[in-house]
């Protein structure tokens, strides 16, 4: 993959050397959605990241000689279709570098893959009141009429056996 630059943004493949910016990222990354600090969910997502095993993979943003963002990404199947698609797990901008493209250009890092894979959908979701991420989405993509339902397992399980068939 090549770079891709946005006025002084330039994005490229996570690299091992990454590591110590990349996680001062992410804890930002979960701090914004308040998930508790957990630094073990750190390194296990590092860990997926770098392990050729998990379909998870990410790029960069470099701004200004350090990370600026990433976005972490994968392919995923689409049976309905018969095409494959690419998840946009995750997308993040430093704090202090946004409104200058790096989210756009981790967007269309991540659709240039998109491209090479023959994907036919780069595909997202995002918090209803992330009004700012939410005017570059709108720019850059279509929003869907699908609505997002999260079932933790077993949960369906415990509720039949408390009697709700519903």
């Amino acid at each position: 993959m090549t770079s891709t630059d946005t006025s002084t943004v330039a994005v490229r493949p996570l690299e091992e050397r990454d590591r110590d910016e990349w996680a001062e990222l992410f804890r930002g990354y979960r701090r914004f959605y308040e998930v508790m600090p957990d630094e073990a969910v750190v390194d296990r997502v590092w860990g997926w990241l770098r392990d050729d095993a998990t379909d998870l993979d990410a790029v960069v943003a470099e701004a200004d000689g350090r990370l600026a963002g990433f976005a972490h990404w994968r392919p995923f199947l689409r049976p309905a279709t018969g095409t494959l698609g690419i998840y946009l797990d995750d997308l993040f901008a430093a704090e202090d570098t946004r409104g200058r493209g790096v989210g756009r250009a981790l967007i269309a890092a991540v659709d240039g893959i998109a491209v090479a894979r023959g994907a036919a959908v780069v595909r997202w979701i995002t918090a209803e009141d992330n009004s700012r991420a939410r005017r570059l989405y709108d720019a850059v993509a279509t929003a869907t009429e699908w609505v997002t339902y999260d079932l933790t397992p077993g949960a369906l399980e415990r509720a039949e056996q408390d009697g709700d068939r519903t």
